[in-house]
């Protein structure tokens, strides 16, 4: 008789987790891939579409192509879940898992900020990428200011990246010289696993003249007077405000009884819960690794090959590493990356690759690969 793994949600995490399973254990597993999109759209994709460089059909990868042996994918929204007994109730139907692993992300508390829904844009989603592209274009002078609402969120790069990125476009257009551009972070450097990244997203503010903000981070918005709240106590004036928003559980997780302290702890070994049989991996989870993609995969790969060898009694897989790349953005259609490894040694560490053209080759080289292994055969 089949084990039957039940995976909610269909990121990078489940899809890695998913394929991963497919390959080694189709006749072994039934696994059922459930998610509330009918697409699957990489993060970073979303700079391309809050600034007009693709469109969104061209970015979504449909759920409905995956062609995976042993594997179902179910559009459905996850209501309820109960842990204990591994079993999931969707709008559509209830499911009993004899492994559940729990793969939903993080949501958005936009009413969590006093003042950003009535005064604030944000482009962590792909609705306010979307709302971007179509603002963008009418601003033409001012004080812009990308600030982060809280902690953690995911993608520490982001907010560097979409202020490059910015300075960019405004350049093309024409209209650089009439808008001021601060970013305001919670840490002394854009990203403090990586002093040399750090340093040359530092370099790229001081050559294209833009501020930033360290160790604070935006308490709230005063819409009448335009001015942005700092932790400190301080504020800074804005015309155009872009915050990163505060981050949390789906609700279905915090009902269920999985988080404590905000998000889902796990075992940094094998991402295991405290209920037996199930598992979380990425955003969703307060693993000692930042929220961001590519750790989800390494999650996902990390609980593939536990699971792979519990399911063939055999082997003794690696643990969790918490080693991912993360490519930054820094205009000029050059792109960096850091190597960060945040557990296989005694402190994280972030190798960096300087900016280059052969970089963002690489990056759309990533993406092409994912894509085939996730949704192909």
């Amino acid at each position: 008789m089949s084990t039957h793994i039940v995976i909610l949600g269909a990121g990078f995490g489940g899809l890695e987790l998913s394929s991963r399973l497919s390959s080694a254990l189709a006749d072994d597993v039934r696994v059922t891939l459930i998610d509330k999109n009918e697409a699957f759209v990489f993060g970073f994709s979303k700079f391309d579409l809050m600034f007009g460089r693709e469109g969104l059909e061209e970015m979504r990868s449909y759920y409905r192509d995956i062609i995976k042996p042993g594997v179902e994918f179910r559009r459905e929204l996850v209501v309820s879940i109960d842990p204990g007994a591994r079993a999931v109730e969707t709008d559509r139907g209830t499911y009993e898992a004899d492994i559940l692993v729990v793969a939903l992300g993080a949501d958005y508390n936009f009413s969590a900020t006093p003042g950003f829904v009535e005064s604030g844009q944000e482009f962590y989603s792909i609705d306010g990428a979307l709302r971007l592209r179509e603002l963008l274009p009418s601003f033409t002078s001012g004080a812009v200011i990308i600030g982060v609402l809280g902690e953690p969120f995911k993608c520490p790069p982001a907010p560097s990246e979409a202020a490059m990125l910015l300075d960019e476009w405004l350049t093309s257009r024409d209209v650089r010289s009439a808008v001021q551009i601060s970013v305001v972070l919670p840490w002394d450097m854009p990203i403090p696993v990586s002093a040399s990244a750090s340093q040359a997203i530092l370099d790229r503010f001081a050559e294209r003249s833009i501020t930033f903000v360290p160790d604070q981070v935006v308490t709230g918005l005063d819409p009448a007077k335009k001015v942005a709240l700092l932790r400190d106590g301080t504020h800074l004036a804005y015309d155009l405000f872009l915050g990163v928003p505060v981050h949390r559980v789906p609700a279905v997780v915090e009902a269920s009884g999985l988080a404590v302290d905000g998000w889902i702890p796990v075992d940094r070994g094998n991402l295991a819960t405290r209920f037996r049989d199930v598992y979380a991996i990425g955003d969703v989870t307060s693993a000692p690794v930042p929220k961001a993609g590519m750790f989800a995969e390494s999650a996902g790969r990390a609980v593939a090959e536990h699971l792979i060898a519990q399911i063939r009694d055999g082997g003794s897989p690696a643990p969790f590493d918490g080693a991912a790349a993360c490519y930054i953005e820094f205009g000029d259609h050059k792109v960096g990356r850091v190597d960060a490894d945040f557990l296989t040694g005694p402190s994280p560490t972030g190798p960096f690759t300087a900016p280059s053209l052969e970089t963002a080759q690489e990056k759309k080289a990533y993406a092409a690969t994912r894509r085939q292994r996730w949704f192909g055969g």
